[in-house]
């Protein structure tokens, strides 16, 4: 990309954030088909700042070609039509779970948190989180799985937690805050094991859970 054509690109992009303040709702629109993925992303930033980012929009955004605007669908829906921790539409909810099975490493991590924010979940979503959260090759993965299943607190996803806090420390320190919601002699002896911990921020968070 040569300097001008970057700050055109520059330029679109803050004209779409700018729409967003503005109350321009058909600029918003025409950009959320630019051909860049920043551009279009801040676009649809936009429209949902407007109230005016329709299913459609959001559905068609989690399947973009561009990983930027795929990340950008998961952030948008974790309050899209609602608030964080308000039930979400179930089309979006598995639009955002198909995510989980991105190619893109990022997406992944993303979309893991954003199925967290809307309880609750399927339970081929919850699964899927689960799986993640033990067998995924990216730390970042595994943590961002473990935060979803302790946000959403469903049993099912206990088993995935506490082998997470065998995991690298980043992992455990996630897993073991990820135990909150939970209870039961597992539970309690994950947290105990947990204080004795080589990591002082995975001590930390089990000191913060221990009675």
């Amino acid at each position: 990309m040569t300097g001008r054509q970057l700050n055109e690109t520059v330029a679109r992009q803050r004209r779409a954030a700018i729409a967003g303040y503005d109350g321009d709702i058909s600029t918003a629109r025409e950009l959320l088909r630019d051909v860049d993925a920043n551009v279009r992303a801040t676009a649809l930033g936009a429209l949902h700042r407007l109230d005016a980012l329709t299913k459609e929009d959001l559905l068609g955004a989690t399947t973009d070609p561009d990983p930027i605007m795929r990340r950008r669908a998961c952030t948008e829906s974790t309050s899209w039509n609602g608030l964080v921790g308000d039930p979400i539409d179930a089309e979006v909810a598995s639009a955002i779970a198909l995510l989980l099975d991105d190619d893109d490493i990022s997406v992944v991590e993303i979309a893991a948190w954003a199925c967290g924010e809307r309880p609750p979940a399927s339970e081929a979503t919850i699964a899927r989180l689960s799986e993640i959260a033990t067998t995924h090759d990216d730390a970042l993965c595994r943590e961002s799985a473990v935060a979803a299943l302790g946000a959403l607190g469903d049993l099912s996803g206990l088993p995935a937690i506490l082998s997470a806090t065998s995991d690298k420390a980043t992992v455990r320190r996630r897993a073991v805050i990820a135990l909150a919601p939970f209870d039961g002699p597992e539970v309690d002896a994950a947290i105990e094991q947990a204080t004795t911990d080589r990591d002082w921020q995975v001590r930390q968070a089990a000191e913060d859970l221990s009675p």
